[in-house]
């Protein structure tokens, strides 16, 4: 164990460097709708997120799109930007749990299946492809 006493836990910015490295390997097709996404990394969900969501433990939110999906967006929509919101914490949590994937891949699933949110996608859609609870 005394080989991890020198060690510290990713920060906030160290995860959206991550994420960004992310965004950055999307498909061509899909890089000026992703850039146009506002990234926020915070160490967990706030109270306001858990509450509506109806998730008692902060940390199985790992992350969550905020906004319209693009299937959904209209020119006369007065709305902000949209924002992905990674929790550090959350994700963390599920990387030493699972203790299979690196913390690169998982931060990087995350970011890519709220974007999917972004384009449309819903759950069941992304699930139908993305089986990444086996």
């Amino acid at each position: 164990m005394s080989r991890w006493k020198d060690c510290e836990a990713p920060s906030l910015a160290e995860i959206e460097a991550m994420a960004e490295a992310a965004r950055a390997l999307l498909p061509e097709a899909f890089q000026a709708s992703a850039a146009q996404v506002v990234l926020r990394v915070e160490d967990v969900a706030p109270d306001t997120f858990l509450e509506e969501l109806e998730i008692d433990d902060p940390y199985e939110l790992t992350g969550l799109y905020e906004g319209v999906p693009m299937t959904e967006k209209s020119i006369a929509d007065p709305s902000g930007p949209d924002v992905i919101w990674l929790f550090r914490r959350a994700i963390l949590d599920e990387w030493v749990a699972r203790g299979d994937v690196g913390l690169n891949e998982l931060v990087a699933h995350v970011f890519v299946h709220e974007m999917a949110h972004h384009f449309g996608w819903s759950d069941d859609d992304i699930a139908a492809i993305d089986r990444w609870w086996e």
